[in-house]
């Protein structure tokens, strides 16, 4: 009887343990899905991208730069719902950014444009990473979205630039006096010998 009634309290205590775990791991989930919901609205709000052209030049480069297009397609489609969905999308801008380097239009195939690519690729990059994390710096994600907008006016002003340089007409003799400032076409200065002339070996 009395092993009976021990074994009675034994199984109460374990049940009550198991209903209090249970209620912990409740609210643990509870405080988890209020924090998620917290950061997917932060993250939601400073998820503002410079999505259409700010120059003229970037607007015609869209006609025939078919990355530079689909990258500016793909900012401008705002992630809904879940922090997963914007997870998802910062891996597609990372691929869309680099596909840029792909398939530059010969007046923008400079080392200036090229730079100024790679920073873009840099801070999306940054951006697919931070998102990424098990707990998303939120602040930080917002800075580098801001970071991305700064490089990607200054892609475009750098385009702008470009095509404006292009259009002032080269003076006469301007091509020839380049030419001769190349110094890969420089002649060897090398000291002439004489052949006679004895040499200290």
């Amino acid at each position: 009887m009395i092993n009976k009634i021990a074994i009675f309290f034994f199984l109460v205590f374990i049940f009550s343990s198991c209903q209090n775990d249970d209620q912990k791991r409740i609210a643990e989930n509870n405080k988890e899905i209020q924090r998620k919901e917290v950061q997917f609205k932060n993250i939601e709000k400073s998820w503002v991208f410079y999505d259409t052209p700010i120059t003229e030049a970037s607007e015609k480069s869209m006609a025939n730069w078919n990355e530079w297009r689909l990258f500016l397609n793909e900012l401008a489609q705002k992630p809904k719902k879940t922090l997963g969905a914007f997870q998802q999308k910062s891996k597609v801008l990372t691929t869309k950014v680099m596909a840029l380097n792909n398939n530059i239009p010969a007046e923008f195939n400079i080392p200036p444009i090229k730079s100024r690519i790679s920073t873009v690729l840099a801070k999306v990059q940054m951006l697919n990473l931070y998102i990424n994390l098990d707990v998303i710096p939120e602040k930080k994600v917002a800075s580098i979205i801001a970071e991305i907008n700064t490089e990607l006016v200054s892609l475009q002003r750098q385009m702008e630039k470009t095509i404006d340089k292009s259009k002032i007409p080269v003076e006469v003799g301007e091509s020839d006096l380049l030419k001769m400032m190349d110094a890969s076409r420089a002649i060897p200065n090398t000291p002439i010998t004489d052949p006679n002339t004895p040499r200290v070996e």
